[in-house]
Order: C-alpha cells, then structure tokens, then sequence
C-alpha cells in the first residue's frame, strides 16, 4: 500500500509551527532559569571614595580626564551634584553627574530605598544612589577625575540575555535550513528540467516524487514535454508524407513530358529535377528531425577535424585553427552534419573557410569565416529560413537547396545553443556556433 504523503502547505506549516513553539520554549526557560537583573547601584559616599581614591575598585572605574559631557540639567542630578560636592569639599561647579532618568526605565530614588533597605532600617533615611549607566566627574585636589561602573550598558544580565539569543538562533537555524532546503529544492529541480528540456526535448522525464504538489508539478511537466515532443513528430511526419508522395505526380509528369516537343521537354525535365533534389534534401532534413540523438562526451576538437579533414581531401581550402580540446555533452552525427553545412556554405559562396574553437563564458564557441561577399543586413535573418537563399538564381550549381542552415540551427538549438550571422568589418561572413557545456 502507498504511503500517505503530507501536502506541501501542511508541511512548511507544522516545521513554523514547531519553530515557533521551540522558540516560545526558550523563552521560558529564559524566564524560568535566568536570574532576576540586579540594579547597578551606587552610594554617593561610594563615589566620593573612588573619587578620593579610597574606594573599591570591583564596582567603580575610575579615570583621569575631561569632565563628563553634559546634558539637559535635570533638578535630581543638580541636587546629588550639590550633595557630592560637599562630601567632597569642592564648589558645585566642579561636579557634574550624568545618570539614568526614571522616565528612562530606572526607577526613583524612593523606590529603590524602599526595595533595597532592610527591615530594620526601616525608618532611617539612607544615602541617595546612582543607578544603571552613570558618570560622575569632579574636580578634586586641581584633576578632574571620573567615576563610572565597571559594567556599564553591558551588564552581567544583559550577557546572559545575548546568550540566551545565540543558543535559540543555533537552535532554531537546522529547522530554518530544513524549510528553505524544502522550499528551494522543488524549484531547483524545475529550473534544471526546463533547462535540460531546452538542450534535449527528449530527455528523460521528470521523477514524480515528494508531496502531492511537487508530484502533480512534476506530472504537468512531463505532459508537456510530451506534448511538444508530439507536436513536433507530428509536423515532422506531416512534412515527410508530403515530400514523399510528391514523387508519384513528378513521375507521372516525367512520362508524360516524353511526346513533348524537345524543347519544352529539356526545360520540364530540369525543373523536376530541381524538385525532385529538394524533395531529397527535405527527406534527409526530415530523417535527421526524427532521428533519436544519443549524447555522450565527445570532444568537439576532435569531431571538428575529422570534418575540416574531409572537406581538405576533397580539396576545398578549409583551415581549423590550433587550440585545446573543448568537451561537451553531444550528438556526434548532429554536430558533425551541422559543421559540414558551415563549412560547406563557406565554400560554396567564398571558396576558402577558416574555423576556430574556444570557451566563452562557460559555453563552447565555434566560429566559421570566410572572405566572401558577406550578406545584406535584410538577408542575414532570413538565411536561417527553410529554402531561403541569399543568391536568388535557384541555380544548384551556385548553391544548395536553402535547407543547411535551417538544419545547422536546428541541431545548435537542440543542444542548448544557437547559431548567428554576421557581417566582417574586413570582409565576408562569419557565422557563430555557441554550445553549453
């Protein structure tokens, strides 16, 4: 029986959900655990001693230096100021004190005597104190000398709450890793599907696994990809059987052209021939359209000179250019026929054909050129359409059928990559092959 597979949606919401509590949960601790924040709080007589230095030196940090910087003058720190100042035997202009307001979250004078006086104290007027953050300077024996405590903003409770943080953050990240592992793996996969299908329309299909969605996802794709697969043996099919059965009217017009007067007889039969060599150059466009590729790694190098080889023994004037191997994943029949048709356009229309390979920008890169007369700017487009032809005779002396580079593209773009023309700024055309890798 097939296991049960939890939806998506419920399953991104139960890894929040259980984040969410874990987090929830160390908070409490937190809570629970941690003690209480204690007040930073100071004497004036304490101080006054750390300013005379006599005092203890484990709360207090004690400087030499400018005066504090002051700020609004509230009436509670004028009143300690003219407190210290006596302790101290110094006019009040020599001590300026910069402490926490109440209205900054820290509580007031009575409060804190009222929480921190013993019981029996109760009833004895206490010291005044200074509290949380404060400095404390004065001028005392010509120095002005300053007082702060040692913790400061970072006091000991406030270390611990950051550690706290830290553990929740390392606590909470595998369970944030695990729901943006799950959330980006689906679409890493289509991504890399779309870009295999675009190299490769007959790549294997998609795995149809995970949760419902992913699985109904996957299940989309490959329909589609069998439907365009299906759209496009359809065409191939349909362009097949019309080509074929185009042969039996040609015969049947071959013979009845033989009680034809010569001359006109000459002038049909060569133009059923022209038909009858398109008829086969759209067979062959056909069988290679149909023809199930099988990819393998190959050295595109290599598949090059083996080409340019063949067109040197039969004596065109075709020159690959030295360079290191470029590897890739490919046809070899499909590659090989696409460079044929290059190489052979370059001869037909400039007699001679330089080829050059490299690496561009993580993709393979060949480029065919020739010292011919180029193309006209309308045309260059235009040559990539079946039974187009720059040179308008039709003549086949003077060129092929039109189908070489309609087929050259085919096999570049079934690879992932693509064919350009281009003008030469010094004359003739080039023609640019680029290949992923």
């Amino acid at each position: 029986m097939k296991a049960r597979r939890w939806p998506l949606f419920w399953r991104i919401f139960g890894l929040m959900l259980l984040t969410l509590l874990l987090v929830q949960a160390i908070n409490f601790a937190l809570v629970m655990l941690m003690p209480p924040p204690q007040l930073n709080i100071s004497t004036l007589p304490e101080v006054a001693a750390a300013l005379r230095g006599k005092g203890d030196d484990k709360a207090l940090i004690v400087s030499d230096g400018e005066a504090a910087v002051r700020r609004e003058e509230t009436f509670r720190d004028k009143r300690l100021e003219g407190r210290l100042a006596l302790m101290l035997g110094v006019p009040a202009e020599d001590v300026r004190i910069r402490s926490m307001h109440p209205h900054e979250g820290h509580p007031p004078d009575a409060f804190i005597e009222k929480h921190r006086r013993p019981p029996e104290l109760a009833g004895i007027r206490t010291q005044p104190f200074l509290f949380g953050d404060f400095t404390v300077s004065a001028r005392v024996d010509g120095t002005w000398r300053t007082v702060r405590p040692r913790y400061g903003f970072i006091a000991p409770w406030r270390r611990r709450a950051l550690l706290w943080l830290v553990v929740a953050i390392l606590v909470v990240a595998p369970f944030a890793w695990l729901l943006a592992h799950g959330l980006a793996r689906p679409i890493r996969l289509f991504a890399s599907a779309a870009e295999r299908l675009g190299r490769d329309p007959k790549a294997p299909p998609l795995a149809m696994k995970g949760p419902p969605e992913i699985s109904d996802a996957a299940a989309a794709f490959n329909e589609m990809q069998a439907r365009l697969n299906r759209y496009v043996e359809d065409r191939t099919t349909l362009m097949a059987a019309i080509a074929h059965d185009l042969r039996t009217p040609l015969m049947r017009m071959g013979l009845r052209l033989e009680h034809a007067p010569p001359e006109v007889r000459e002038a049909c039969e060569d133009d059923i021939r022209d038909m009858e060599h398109m008829i086969a150059a759209v067979m062959a466009f056909v069988r290679d359209m149909a023809r199930t590729s099988q990819r393998h790694r190959l050295d595109l190098r290599a598949l090059a000179e083996s080409v340019t080889d063949g067109f040197s023994d039969a004596g065109g004037a075709v020159m690959l250019q030295s360079g290191g191997p470029v590897v890739l994943d490919g046809d070899a029949p499909a590659l090989k026929a696409m460079l044929s048709n290059l190489i052979g356009n370059a001869l037909n229309y400039a007699g001679s054909a330089t080829v050059s390979l490299g690496r561009e920008n993580g993709s393979a890169v060949i480029e065919v050129r020739d010292t011919g007369p180029g193309m006209a700017p309308e045309d260059i487009e235009r040559a990539f359409e079946p039974f187009f032809r720059a040179e308008r005779s039709r003549n086949r002396d003077t060129g092929g059928i039109g189908l070489g580079l309609a087929s050259a593209r085919t096999v570049a773009r079934a690879h992932g990559g693509d064919i350009t023309l281009s003008n030469r700024s010094g004359g003739g055309l080039l023609a640019r092959v680029t290949l992923p890798v």
